[in-house]
């Protein structure tokens, strides 16, 4: 299950180092170990014939849960059938190479409850999605009839009367029962009483549900399709009934119609809507078309420095960016082509083509970039960078995305921090995550089955990427962004370096090393630069009222090579935001390709983070089973040739994924300016 947005940014501000792993999960100390050989092999280049997607771990999970019909909660057929299926929401490892499947929270010894619950909607919701996506693919009746359970299942959790209709119950007890108000508290509470990631989710499975029964099952797709449009109306009470206003956000206006405020929420309910809208359900046609719009408009300009044309998630911060959830580039890619909508699809293409190549560049899909990237790495944030990457080449983009998405999913084959393989084809095992220090956390929950389901799901289905992602058997050397910090650089007398006591977190993102410096007008920060070839952001904690600028310069010996200043407040009203000001990456300027000094000079009250260079072409190099592939992603706008390093041959891509011709030739790399280059 995903936590809460609360509960992640309360994890990430604690630690840049350490996993997050699900509130309440028992035994968390226990649950990462050492990087080890795995006892599994894995297929090489997809080229055997045999599928990826193996169910069995998920069916492990899936428990028979008892229900009864109320006033509030029934489903389909209960009374000839009072019984339905749903997934555990954890799965501890025995270290034996079994697993034990647990409930969130701690289980009460006299009632046998958890304080959170045994199942959640969440994951329910996905696993259905899973079934569902299986079932159509093979044709395995199995499949069929779990996604129908699953999905019985789901429906018993919405509320079907009184003033909470159409909402969802969160958290349910092996014995059926609901818990709305899990333990510790989470918002929406009771959980049902507003919208929610929940509901969203709910949205997604009951539009795919639908699609897929339509042919099938007249009765129960219509049964769907009822609890589809109950979803609609209390959408309608609040989010819906939204559109078209705007909230306030640092001095920037943004949707106020996002699914509780969030792009991520909201694109996972868009790709529900979409398949319902695809068999000719106008309702939901409608209410993608006006959530298109609020996802749409949290898209970046991908020439305009961090993050790199990514779609944001959330209404609450500029300068957050989270890979859980980040299933806006597939969304928009889905619905832009279903909708004709050019503008979508072009968001959706810059998230996969600009971004994700930095994302890759910068080690794999870390969960946060708050801003910087940071934190473990898990298989919700793998399988949105390959579903986004699928999408935006489905829905326009160029065949070079799809080389993006390939290299996206050798995540899951040992492309990763750990350098270890973290899905099992032989078993269906996906690893809970990969922390930022190389340890794994060996359990298998429900959302990280789900999420390696869903990816090889599919590579099934696009052997060409299959074939790319399962050639990969580790991850050689990376160069994405590179961190200096202020406290580390030369301060003049007067500078100040802070620490604050609540730690890390601003309350809209993480302060680099837990620290800054207050630098006070006429004092000044000198960094040494040694590997200055790339792109130089700012990262200053600005604040909401002026507070002055700061002087940059870059000197090469005494020569001063160029100037520029950046705001050190002037943000603006910080609207529905938690914390005044905003700290978000400010491009400032290029540098040259050798060792320069950059100066800064207060020219106000500055609370400088640290100094963030973006090479000018990042690079990814993979070892696979045949030799190397190197990704390599320009940041400049400018057409580069590099040195190569790999022999192999390659393509030059737009940012689009549109081909550019042959990348190599006299050891030089060619890549163009802000696209990307794939040589293997």
């Amino acid at each position: 299950m995903t936590i809460s947005r609360r509960a992640f940014l309360t994890a990430a501000a604690a630690s840049s180092a350490l996993a997050l792993l699900p509130t309440g999960r028992p035994d968390a100390a226990t649950a990462a170990s050492s990087a080890s050989a795995l006892p599994f092999s894995l297929p090489v280049e997809a080229d055997r014939g045999r599928r990826l997607t193996n169910l069995a771990h998920l069916r492990f999970l899936l428990a028979e849960v008892p229900v009864a019909a109320s006033a509030t909660h029934t489903t389909f057929g209960i009374e000839s059938d009072p019984r339905v299926r749903a997934p555990w929401t954890y799965a501890e490892s025995d270290g034996a190479g079994g697993y034990r499947p647990v409930g969130g929270g701690t289980r009460d010894a006299v009632t046998g409850y958890w304080t959170q619950g045994a199942y959640n909607a969440d994951d329910i919701a996905r696993a259905a999605v899973v079934f569902l996506r299986d079932w159509k693919a093979s044709g395995d009746v199995q499949s069929r009839d779990e996604a129908r359970d699953v999905l019985r299942s789901l429906a018993f959790l919405q509320t079907v009367s009184g003033p909470n209709a159409g909402r969802v119950v969160l958290w349910q007890q092996e014995d059926g029962t609901l818990n709305p108000s899990a333990i510790p508290v989470e918002l929406p509470d009771p959980s049902d009483s507003a919208e929610s990631y929940w509901l969203a989710r709910t949205v997604w499975a009951f539009g795919e549900g639908y699609a897929a029964f339509a042919a099938e099952d007249a009765a129960f797709a219509a049964f769907l399709l009822e609890r589809l449009h109950l979803c609609l109306d209390a959408l309608s009470r609040e989010s819906l009934s939204r559109a078209g206003r705007f909230v306030r956000s640092d001095g920037r206006d943004l949707p106020a119609w996002l699914i509780a405020g969030g792009a991520d929420a909201t694109a996972e309910a868009m790709l529900g809507l979409a398949a319902a809208a695809e068999v000719g359900d106008q309702r939901s046609r409608d209410a993608l078309s006006t959530y298109g719009e609020a996802v749409a408009a949290m898209a970046t300009d991908p020439r305009g420095g961090w993050p790199f044309g990514a779609v944001l998630p959330w209404t609450g911060s500029l300068g957050f960016w989270h890979a859980w959830g980040a299933a806006a580039p597939e969304a928009l890619g889905r619905a832009g082509a279903l909708l004709r909508r050019r503008d979508w699809i072009r968001a959706s293409v810059a998230d996969a083509g600009t971004f994700t190549p930095q994302v890759l560049a910068s080690g794999g899909p870390h969960n946060a970039w708050a801003p910087l990237p940071a934190e473990a790495q898990i298989a919700y944030g793998g399988h949105g960078r390959v579903a986004g990457a699928l999408a935006a080449a489905a829905a326009g983009g160029g065949e070079g995305l799809r080389l993006i998405a390939g290299l996206a999913a050798g995540w899951f084959f040992g492309a990763n921090t750990a350098g270890q393989p973290v899905y099992d084809p032989a078993t269906g095992v996906t690893f809970d995550g990969v922390e930022t220090d190389g340890r794994i956390n060996r359990n298998s929950g429900a959302e990280s089955t789900i999420h390696g389901l869903l990816t090889m799901l599919l590579l099934d289905a696009n052997r060409d990427v299959a074939a790319l992602a399962t050639s990969i058997t580790g991850l050689s050397s990376f160069s994405g962004l590179r961190v200096l910090e202020a406290e580390s650089a030369r301060l003049s007398a007067g500078c100040i370096v802070e620490r604050p006591a609540g730690g890390a977190w601003t309350g809209e993102g993480n302060l680099s090393g837990g620290a800054f410096v207050r630098v006070p007008a006429g004092e000044t920060v000198e960094f040494d630069v040694t590997e200055a070839d790339g792109i130089l952001h700012a990262l200053i904690w600005q604040r909401a009222a002026d507070a002055g600028d700061a002087v940059w310069e870059v000197f090469r010996g005494s020569k001063r090579l160029w100037s520029t200043r950046t705001p050190a407040g002037g943000t603006g009203d910080r609207g529905l935001t938690e914390a005044d000001g905003m700290l978000v990456p400010q491009r400032i300027g290029d540098l040259p390709g050798d060792a320069v000094v950059v100066r800064c000079t207060s020219r106000g009250d500055v609370r400088l983070d640290a100094l963030v260079i973006q090479p000018a072409v990042a690079t990814a190099v993979y070892a696979t089973s045949s030799g190397s592939a190197v990704l390599y992603a320009e940041g400049t706008g400018r057409d580069q040739r590099v040195a190569a390093l790999a022999p192999g041959a390659g393509r030059a891509y737009e940012a689009d994924g549109s081909q550019r011709g042959q990348a190599v030739g006299g050891g030089k790399v060619r890549v163009r300016g802000g696209g990307f280059t794939v040589t293997r």
